[in-house]
């Protein structure tokens, strides 16, 4: 299995939803860092399992959403908590819609909540 992961950090805002969620109710900022690993079992015709420059696009699209921004305030978290789980499979699905990668089978989005925490989403590409 090939595997090619690709990196970008920025700085979001959200406030959790949840019932009695303490001091992550109020407003606040993270430094988030995305991880987007892609996995396949053949290389296309140029020995790429995908073309990096094309994830990097891909992500700058991501950045150019998601950075400085309220998540709560974004359609795609309305009626869900803005968890870093849920965010990491916000950025999995449009990350699915962009990528035009024959080789890829699998993406795999975790998302590092500060350098402390993170969470994972992975599915078919």
């Amino acid at each position: 299995m090939y595997a090619v992961t690709v990196v970008r950090p920025f700085v979001a805002q959200h406030a959790l939803t949840v019932p009695n969620p303490g001091p992550e109710g109020e407003p606040h900022s993270h430094r988030y860092r995305l991880e987007v690993e892609l996995t396949g079992e053949t290389l296309d015709e140029y020995d790429y399992l995908v073309d990096i420059d094309a994830v990097e696009a891909a992500l700058d699209d991501v950045e150019e959403r998601y950075a400085d921004a309220f998540l709560n305030d974004l359609p795609e978290f309305e009626g869900y908590n803005p968890s870093v789980e849920r965010f990491a499979r916000v950025v999995h699905d449009r990350l699915a819609a962009e990528l035009d990668a024959e080789a890829v089978s699998e993406a795999t989005v975790t998302v590092w909540e500060d350098d402390v925490a993170n969470a994972a989403y992975a599915a078919p590409l």
